[in-house]
């Protein structure tokens, strides 16, 4: 019987855990085994968090100090940060009911830190400070020190409660394009549910009389959830999700506006002032800067939750494009986006690290599998990427232009591009709904207005040379480019986009695994088949690639980065890929073409003719 409960624990732990996919790493806080916590209180540990009111002035990130002493340290003594404040396991959700398992804590940290990080004479004299920088979350904090590492911790001391001035204010703004090209949508959070507050922006041409428009409130429970540790250790009340739409806007205009909710006394909260371009009307001839990076994630300044390197790019990609801010126009973040992988916190601190961006520009993302997969829910692969998110998070979170936000296909107009934003996570093969929607997609761009048709998708469903792909004899995601290369090929896609795979790479104009165009930097005229481009690097621990040579692979790069594109006009195309660690380019292409060259017949994308006159 003792055996039996060791093996079952140990079985229970992995599923509370979840399991790594080839392309996606551990999560950090899946390292903490938190149900094996052990209480052993000692009264002379000292843990004082100061200050004890963040950001009285308004704000949503503060540091705090944490001091701590403790007579009995070690070298794996870890100071684990809880939000809400009170985190013991009285109202413990398991999802299988054991008597004989009473756990004290059934809820991971939001981050965690190892008590010698600033300090490493902590083992000799147990005293030390750490710096952690918080972000509002909607709730009170408390700082945990634990003995026996991560395998096997000892809550020794809690410290004082600490909170924003206002936990429940309206953060973290999210833009997004609407379902027409006049139309900019806002998402945000916050802590005020309908029966505490009415939602709504204010918003309008910078310097004339501003507009109020309502907005929608969405959450989701810990049953929505599909599985663990989304349901158990890594849930986290997820507050409520607002989404409000400012439409007939004015093209290429400045527009401000703010967050806003209206108190059951009459008052108001408000957020700071944000401002927005408008997108140009489509077809417009002006110039157009787009970026697509994927599996970016997120990371954190203050050095906590880093283990074996997970997302060590992250605050670089995020970084140089705060920096260039004044030279984008729009963001696609093509799958992969937080790596929560069902610890609920990191999408509240993902919206926060992106949250210059998004606030600014348009920031558009694809389904991944790190947002979706889940055995026994639908999806095209049946693993546990997701931890058990099966899709909730990313489709509540973050507004895409899709008529079902739970199947994440959609199209989106910018000025002279036309994007068809496919969802790997579920079927795209010939006879799918997918398949469907996205020859609809390709078909249905007017290329003398848009001439610049771009195909995403998360998974490499065209062409790379990643290590796995090479050991499958593939170069793609099995079954990837089947069926959808003669669409490409049909409808003259310039360029398809991939994540999944955490590299940069880029291929010769190809088609049916053969290149047709022998250009390399510039390509004029006809083109005469689909550039395809991988570029997962956004943050994730990168993808190795395969020794093989594969002719069609132009430029390799085992690297962070993203790409740059821009539009001059409806004849010239600059493609860039920038490194994340100092923002310069390292490849680059042009496309410079008239209309009659996208109208002209290719192999297999020739219109029919007749020899009548």
């Amino acid at each position: 019987m003792k055996n039996f409960v060791v093996w079952f624990a140990v079985l229970l732990f992995l599923v509370l855990v979840g399991v790594a996919s080839a392309h996606g790493g551990e999560q950090p806080l899946s390292n903490i085994a938190i149900h094996r916590v052990t209480l052993a209180l000692h009264h002379s540990v000292t843990i004082k968090a100061h200050p004890f009111i963040l950001a009285p002035n308004g704000g949503d990130t503060e540091w705090v100090t944490v001091d701590l002493e403790n007579p009995k340290p070690s070298h794996d003594d870890w100071v684990g940060v809880f939000s809400p404040a009170k985190f013991n396991g009285s109202t413990c959700h398991l999802e299988n009911d054991r008597k004989e398992q009473a756990p004290y804590i059934c809820t991971a940290p939001i981050k965690y830190n190892f008590a010698n990080f600033s300090n490493s004479d902590y083992v000799k004299t147990g005293k030390t400070s750490l710096k952690f920088q918080l972000i509002n979350q909607r709730a009170d904090f408390s700082f945990a020190l634990f003995t026996g590492g991560l395998s096997n911790p000892k809550l020794v001391g809690v410290s004082n409660y600490i909170s924003f001035a206002n936990p429940k204010a309206p953060l973290y703004p999210r833009l997004a394009l609407g379902k027409s090209w006049n139309e900019m949508t806002l998402t945000w959070t916050s802590g005020y549910n309908l029966d505490e507050a009415v939602p709504f922006i204010e918003w309008g041409r910078k310097g004339d009389p501003h507009y109020r428009s309502p907005a929608g409130t969405l959450t989701f429970d810990r049953n929505t959830m599909c599985g663990s540790p989304a349901r158990t250790v890594g849930w986290r009340d997820p507050g409520f999700i607002h989404t409000s739409f400012m439409k007939d806007l004015w093209p290429n205009t400045l527009y401000t506006y703010k967050m806003g909710h209206m108190l059951s006394n009459g008052s108001y909260v408000w957020s700071k002032m944000y401002s927005f371009r408008s997108s140009p009307y489509p077809g417009q001839d002006s110039l157009q800067r787009v970026i697509i990076f994927g599996d970016m994630g997120k990371a954190e300044r203050d050095g906590s939750n880093e283990y074996s390197n997970y997302q060590p790019g992250s605050l670089n990609t995020t970084d140089q494009l705060i920096n260039d801010l004044k030279n984008i126009d729009i963001v696609f973040h093509i799958g992969d986006i937080t790596y929560a992988n069902g610890y609920i916190s990191q999408w509240d601190q993902f919206t926060a690290q992106v949250e210059p961006i998004a606030s600014t520009v348009p920031y558009m993302i694809a389904s991944g599998n790190h947002e979706r997969d889940w055995p026994g829910t639908g999806g095209f692969y049946d693993v546990m990427d997701s931890g058990g998110e099966c899709g909730v998070l990313a489709q509540t979170m973050f507004y895409v232009p899709a008529d079902n936000r739970a199947k994440f296909w959609y199209w989106a107009d910018y000025g002279m591009f036309h994007f068809c934003i496919a969802d790997s996570e579920n079927d795209w093969r010939e006879g799918s709904e997918q398949y469907r929607f996205i020859e609809h997609c390709l078909a249905s761009v007017d290329r003398q207005k848009q001439p610049w048709l771009i195909f995403a998708a998360h998974r490499v469903l065209g062409y790379s040379s990643d290590k796995w792909y090479g050991l499958e004899g593939s170069f793609e995601e099995p079954m990837g480019r089947e069926s959808l290369q003669r669409l490409w090929q049909k409808y003259k896609v310039d360029i398809a986009f991939y994540g999944h795979v955490h590299n940069y790479e880029r291929t010769c104009p190809i088609y049916q695994n053969q290149c047709v165009n022998s250009e390399r930097s510039h390509y004029s005229g006809i083109v005469n088949g689909t550039i395809h481009v991988v570029v997962g690097g956004g943050g994730s621990h990168l993808s190795e690639f395969t020794p093989i040579n594969t002719s069609w692979s132009l430029y390799r790069d085992y690297d962070w980065g993203f790409v740059k594109l821009t539009a001059f006009n409806h004849s010239s195309l600059l493609f860039e890929y920038k490194k994340s660690r100092d923002g310069k380019v390292y490849d680059s292409f042009t496309i410079s073409r008239d209309y009659k060259d996208v109208l002209a017949c290719v192999h297999d994308g020739c219109e029919p003719t007749t020899l009548a006159s």
